[in-house]
């Protein structure tokens, strides 16, 4: 008698779940041919994480701390001074030291920002708001979506949006989570107000997906060139690794065989990248990207809307019931 077979050895496809689907194809050989101003070949967006004063902490009555800082050390069941100094450096320091990064350079970046920081920290939704640079809701805190229920995420996410409105002058029309969930995107397009959300990391271009029968715009994020990996134990081991890494990256997508305009993300976030050192790479680099010329460093909502102009969503829905 032959033995059973477990099936899941030879699954081919994704069962029915819940959340967004899976899209393994995308553009594959046929990628938009976007143009950016100027001839430019690539748009780089530098995003800022501003998170501090809002992750998980037992000052904020958590009862746990949280694990991405400078140390891999873990203190349970009690409350960590010195992991909850490192995120006031970020506050306190780093974004002040990003921020006279990016005027000695003149350009603007976006904000991945958490609500509740800016509410903690007033000024620095003030001075962002003053230089134009766009905040992307990160939610109300530095939560994981997935932890929460439908409802849950909704209130978090209608209080992000107020909160922000009110912190910078401009509600955001971008969203990134810590961790989304099944249901981020539907809530999303269920609010009506945003642009385009980053939740993926699965492309170098914009990209629309389609959520309850509606059209919906993707521009994806990466964690490539991104300082978190300082604290990473597979990550950058100096600056100048970071300064390798990213000049690589923009180096290779400037000289993309099939001559084809793309994007690259940055992530930076104020407690790690706003320490002296690593600061430089990022001026450093910055400097690199100015000085070869066809390079665009802008702000994701520029992205979007430039991806929208020349790739509507219209175009999008003819080519996918002709295709």
């Amino acid at each position: 008698m032959p033995t059973q077979l477990n099936r899941q050895f030879f699954a081919n496809e994704d069962i029915p779940t819940e959340g967004p689907p899976r899209d393994l194809v995308g553009y594959g050989s046929r990628p938009p041919a976007i143009k950016w101003p100027d001839g430019h070949r690539v748009a780089v967006q530098i995003v800022v994480n501003y998170e501090e004063g809002t992750e998980k902490s037992f000052a904020m009555g958590d009862g746990q701390n949280d694990g991405l800082w400078e140390l891999q050390v873990d203190l349970p069941g009690a409350r960590d001074l010195a992991f909850e100094s490192c995120y006031e450096y970020g506050s306190r320091a780093g974004i002040w030291r990003l921020f006279r990064v990016f005027d000695g350079a003149g350009i603007p970046v976006t904000f991945f920002g958490v609500a509740a920081a800016f509410e903690r920290n007033p000024e620095v939704g003030q001075r962002l708001a003053q230089r134009g640079d766009e905040v992307a809701g990160h939610g109300y805190r530095w939560t994981n979506a997935y932890e929460m229920t439908r409802d849950e995420e909704r209130e978090a996410m209608r209080r992000a949006v107020a909160s922000i409105a009110r912190t910078t002058g401009t509600r955001p029309v971008g969203w990134y989570c810590r961790e989304m969930s099944v249901n981020t995107r539907e809530l999303l397009v269920e609010e009506g107000g945003f642009v385009y959300d980053s939740d993926c990391y699965n492309d170098d271009l914009p990209y629309w997906t389609k959520v309850h029968g509606r059209p919906h715009l993707v521009v994806p994020y990466g964690l490539v060139v991104n300082d978190a990996r300082y604290v990473l134990s597979q990550g950058y081991g100096s600056p100048e690794h970071f300064l390798e890494y990213a000049k690589a990256n923009v180096d290779f997508l400037r000289r993309e065989s099939d001559g084809l305009n793309r994007m690259m993300s940055v992530g930076l976030h104020p407690r790690f990248s706003g320490q002296a050192a690593r600061a430089d790479a990022l001026a450093r680099f910055i400097d690199y990207c100015q000085k070869a010329g066809d390079v665009w460093i802008t702000r994701r909502i520029d992205i979007a809307q430039m991806f929208i102009d020349q790739y509507p969503a219209e175009r999008w829905v003819k080519e996918k019931e002709t295709a």
